[in-house]
């Protein structure tokens, strides 16, 4: 997940974060609250393959037609914990922590959205997979935007949550928001116990907001020529990004669906796992 902010930006709200640890406590609305997940479903399989130069962790459940799940900057397989039993019913469920996130490992090359929708697609070859739909959240979301924009062949369609397709989708009033802070404190917490590199958290962030400064920058003509149906998932709350925005993205996607969701933000997979299910159960159809 992110929060897509200037590097200036993400340097305050990991400030505000981890030096001052500004809790959620308190709030009063569904979209103020944090169910942080820290644990995932027991998987069919699960390990690591050597990737692009890294080694990149994955895991499975279930049977039937792929379905990746791409979660959001600072995140890791974890943050799908509420969605895996439903995908998993019919299809076979495929999670996978991204370049530096969770489980994996990085080297020195420098993040974009191209590079880790490259270690996507060299995964689903070792996998002998043609082609699969994706499900992605915030960061996850805009690498199931490269693949529809310049792989359109591998991926048969997608549903976003919480993604900008251009760096005008940030609200940037999200750099001080207290909810995002605590998602940053427990995202730290979680990478101090999974990761390869327990204590790279502080260079992790700064890696991941310099991407984040500049990126994504798809144009709306790109956006018209995706090679793939989107169901785009708005949370109406959402502390990151503009609703409009995603209204606009959805206009702009071919044969695309736009599903509002009121009263849950950024991290309604989490706030209101019922209702995202719902609209995630539609979506596998």
């Amino acid at each position: 997940m992110k929060s897509r902010h200037t590097i200036k930006g993400a340097a305050a709200l990991f400030a505000v974060a981890i030096v001052t640890g500004i809790p959620a406590a308190g709030a009063q609305e569904v979209w103020e609250t944090l169910p942080f997940p820290t644990a995932y479903p027991e998987p069919v399989s699960s390990g690591y393959s050597d990737i692009n130069g890294i080694r990149l962790f994955h895991a499975e459940w279930g049977e039937g037609s792929p379905v990746i799940l791409l979660h959001g900057g600072l995140g890791s397989i974890e943050a799908w914990a509420y969605q895996i039993p439903l995908i998993a019913e019919d299809h076979r469920a495929i999670a996978i922590d991204s370049r530096g996130h969770g489980r994996s490992t990085r080297d020195a090359t420098t993040y974009s959205y191209k590079l880790m929708a490259s270690d996507v697609l060299e995964l689903m070859d070792e996998m002998s997979i043609d082609q699969a739909a994706f499900v992605g959240w915030s960061d996850g979301g805009i690498i199931a935007l490269e693949l529809a924009i310049n792989h359109p062949d591998r991926i048969s369609k997608a549903l976003v949550l919480g993604t900008n397709y251009n760096l005008e989708g940030i609200d940037h009033s999200v750099d001080t928001n207290v909810v995002f802070g605590e998602y940053v404190t427990q995202a730290a917490g979680l990478y101090a116990e999974i990761s390869a590199t327990p204590d790279g958290f502080d260079g992790f962030v700064n890696d991941i907001a310099a991407m984040w400064g500049s990126q994504p920058d798809f144009s709306e003509d790109q956006l018209k020529a995706a090679g793939a149906p989107f169901t785009v998932v708005q949370a109406l709350e959402d502390e990151a990004i503009i609703d409009e925005h995603a209204e606009k993205m959805a206009a702009l996607l071919p044969a695309a669906t736009y599903v509002p969701l009121d009263g849950v933000s950024h991290f309604a997979m989490w706030q209101d796992p019922e209702r995202m299910n719902a609209v995630l159960a539609d979506f596998l159809k």
